[in-house]
Parts: C-alpha cells; structure tokens; sequence
C-alpha cells in the first residue's frame, strides 16, 4: 500500500486562503541577549495542519508556547481569531487557552492520578463539575478516540509511551478545542507507534475539524500530516509551503535538514585528528 501525505500548494495568504485562526507579527523572543525568534510574521490556517520543523534549538517549541501565550514576546504581536491576546491579563488569557489543546513533548501526565483523572483534570480546572457522570462519558469519548476506551482506572507508569502519549492527547481535546498544538508528539516512539500519532493527528483534523500545529524533526510525519511545512533556522522562516515544495527547495540548509546530512564545516571538525589526552587514566591505574 502507497503511503498517501497531504498535497496542497504553497500557502500564502489572500482571497483563496482559508481564514487565519491564530497570527504572530513581527514576533521576536530574547532570552538575555540570545535572540530565538527573529521578527516573524505568519499566520495559521483554520483547519489546516501546519507543521514546524527545524534544528533543535532553532526556536520551534518557543513559537508554539507563544500562540498560546505560554511565553510573551519580547516585541511584536500574538493574534486569535482577529484579536490581540499577547497583552491580556492571565484571566482573560485562560479562557481563550481553553479554546487551545496542548499535546507535551513527554505527555505531561500526573503519575499519581489515574488516566481518567489526568483526562478530566482540564475540565474540573475550568468548570464547577456538577454532574460527574457526564465527565465519566467525557472521559470514556476521548479515550475511545484515541483508541483506549477501557483504560481509565490505569496509572501512567503502568502504560506504554505510545500509550501515555495517546492520554496526554485525549487530555488535550478534553474542553473540545478549535486549535490543537503538538509539540514532537512521536519523539521516543518507534516508527509503528509514530504512525498511529499521525494518523490521530489527521483523524482529529477530519472527525473534529481543528486546527493543529505540529512540532517536529520526523520528516516522515512531517510529510504525512501536513498541509503547510514551515522551516525555521537560526530564529527566522527559512522556507514555507507544502511537502513538494520542502522536499524540493533550493536552500542546501533546507537540504541538509530534511536529508539528514552533516554539513561539510562539521564534517570537517569532526574528521580532524586528535590525541588522547595525558591526563587520561586507564583501568590498570586503579589496581591495587
């Protein structure tokens, strides 16, 4: 069977454009005097899959934190749905972040609580329960879309990652948001288990309508998932469009990215001879 990826055209915005649903302008993020994000402006298709790929270290997990205003930029502007939420106070800020999920790098769940607990911890958060049932069937929806119906009297240690992760994101659709962020859903898992976190990815897209951003180095996924693919390198966008566009692009740092390939600097720091130091011992120096 041919493993089908999404095929769209390179996005920019206009008329034919779907909607943005979140925006960043002229966003730039310093931590000291270390510039991340370097005067980026972009905006998130509603009900797209757009994916950030890049070197780590390149400010990917930086710029999603900020769509929810997880971090505050050092300048520019964060915008959802035509309204400025960078400036808000953090009352105001929780209730649009429920319109938000967040899928962890590590899933993020409460070892102490069962699976039900951690699934339901957003929603007893955010709203007076009053009827528990109805959270029980909250609970046992989520779980089912994420293939673990049955599993909610189960503690995180006692599941797999592949496991943990699919929690952490029937969690993260919880309060039934309109923007899911994944930041490296499939780090960790082997290629198996990465697959069914595509292919969750893509059912939530289909089945919920979201809009998801996707944090990755998995090209594979990459491919997979995304509608748009945006390259980041050194704190700026280095190269925006779909999976042909990326896997064609003339820039060699977009090359090297997506192949895998060493550049030829380090390549040559590493190949340079060296002797071992002096200084170092040898298991027989410790013999009595």
């Amino acid at each position: 069977m041919v493993e089908q990826t999404k095929n769209d055209k390179k996005q920019e915005p206009g008329p034919a454009s779907p909607p943005a649903i979140v925006e960043v302008r002229h966003l730039t993020k310093r931590f000291g005097k270390k510039v991340v994000l370097d005067d980026i402006s972009l905006f998130i298709a509603k009900g797209r899959t757009t994916v950030v790929i890049g070197p780590s270290g390149c400010g990917k997990t930086v710029l999603i934190k900020h769509m929810l205003v997880l971090l505050r930029p050092s300048e520019g502007e964060v915008h959802f749905e035509d309204r400025r939420i960078d400036d808000l106070s953090e009352a105001e800020l929780s209730r649009v972040r429920t319109r938000f999920g967040y899928l962890f790098q590590e899933g993020a769940l409460f070892d102490s609580m069962t699976v039900a607990e951690n699934i339901s911890f957003p929603i007893r958060q955010h709203y007076k329960v009053k009827d528990w049932r109805a959270i029980e069937d909250v609970v046992k929806s989520k779980l089912a879309m994420v293939g673990l119906d049955g599993f909610q009297n189960s503690y995180p240690a006692n599941l797999s990652g592949g496991q943990r992760k699919r929690v952490a994101l029937a969690r993260a659709i919880a309060l039934n948001p309109e923007v899911i962020l994944y930041d490296e859903p499939t780090t960790g898992l082997d290629p198996i288990r990465s697959d069914i976190i595509n292919e969750l990815v893509l059912k939530l897209e289909r089945e919920l309508g979201v809009t998801s951003v996707v944090v990755t180095h998995d090209m594979k996924s990459a491919y997979k998932v995304g509608d748009r693919i945006i390259m980041l390198h050194n704190g700026k966008v280095i190269a925006d469009g779909d999976a042909d566009y990326i896997r064609n692009h003339p820039h060699p740092i977009v090359q090297q990215f997506i192949n895998g390939q060493v550049s030829e600097d380090d390549l040559a720091v590493l190949r340079m001879a060296g002797a071992a130091s002096a200084a170092q011992f040898l298991p027989r120096d410790f013999d009595s």
